[in-house]
């Protein structure tokens, strides 16, 4: 399930509901101001790196011949090999949600692989 943010919740108020033409006027205006704020955000430096790492994940798991684990992910890249297990993890889990990897678990330990 996608996450419900301000705007989400906003938009659905606006098609939704039977406000009088004032609430809903008001309500469009709160949308767009919370819509110019996400869009002003920089990434910070350690999402900018991160997008970096997980340019190195994926060109790793194409290179490979079979899904891999964490540990071997980290172990076939130096640069992987300096994070934690979580750190790598978590990469794989945004990857994952952004569909360009696969997970499948096998005698409950986890495998990635390109999607």
């Amino acid at each position: 399930m996608e996450k419900m943010t301000n705007v989400k919740a906003l938009a659905y108020a606006i098609e939704k509901g039977n406000f009088p033409t004032e609430v809903t006027e008001k309500l469009t205006a709160i949308k767009t101001s919370f819509e110019k704020k996400s869009a002003s955000k920089k990434p910070t430096a350690n999402q900018e790196a991160n997008e970096g790492f997980k340019a190195t994940i994926i060109e790793v798991l194409t290179n490979a011949e079979k899904a891999l684990t964490v540990t071997e992910i980290q172990t076939a890249n130096a640069e992987l090999g300096a994070l934690s297990n979580q750190r790598v993890s978590a990469l794989l889990r945004q990857l994952i949600d952004a569909g360009r990897v696969v997970k499948t678990i096998e005698k409950k330990k986890s495998y990635f692989a390109i999607a």
